[in-house]
């Protein structure tokens, strides 16, 4: 279990000092696409477990010990099953998945001005996406896979290709 409280978007982009909020709401936005997109909608068991997770500062790994040792509460656990068992449960989504989502979400709100806005959030490359990615992790508003890496955000795209050139 985390013994580090989670702080909200607002302070991460202040502790970073380089990507701006809304940049990271943008990110969240994109990441709840991106889940949606490989996993399909959450299930109200689903929600109930996110939730209860979020409450207690839950990783996946602390509700894994506490559903094989007993501690689980019962609700929770009935929960669990009616989402399809614990491996339906981790909606991870790859920097790939979601830089593809961010890039569709940027096109069809911004149109021609999406690479202008992005921009002026210091968000020129996929990577800079996977830095506020990080950002979040760090602070525990997201959790990651021992197989994320920041790597996983270097290059998924070109956004002059994606966003069409601005000159």
């Amino acid at each position: 279990m985390s013994t580090q409280p989670a702080k909200n978007v607002a302070d991460i982009a202040r502790a970073l000092g380089w990507y701006p909020e809304d940049a990271f709401d943008f990110v969240r936005e994109g990441l709840s696409r991106a889940v949606e997109r490989v996993h399909g909608p959450a299930s109200p068991s689903h929600l109930v477990v996110s939730q209860f997770m979020a409450e207690h500062g839950l990783s996946f790994d602390d509700l894994y010990d506490q559903l094989v040792t007993g501690k689980l509460a019962a609700e929770i656990g009935r929960a669990i099953e009616r989402a399809g068992g614990f491996d339906k449960l981790n909606r991870h989504v790859s920097g790939n998945d979601l830089c593809w989502a961010l890039r569709d979400i940027a096109r069809k709100r911004w149109g021609m001005l999406a690479r202008l806005v992005l921009a002026r959030w210091k968000i020129t490359q996929t990577i800079d996406f996977g830095h506020i990615v990080f950002a979040m992790i760090k602070h525990n508003l997201l959790q990651k896979q021992p197989q994320d890496s920041l790597d996983d955000f270097d290059d998924v795209f070109d956004f002059t290709e994606a966003f069409g050139s601005d000159s």
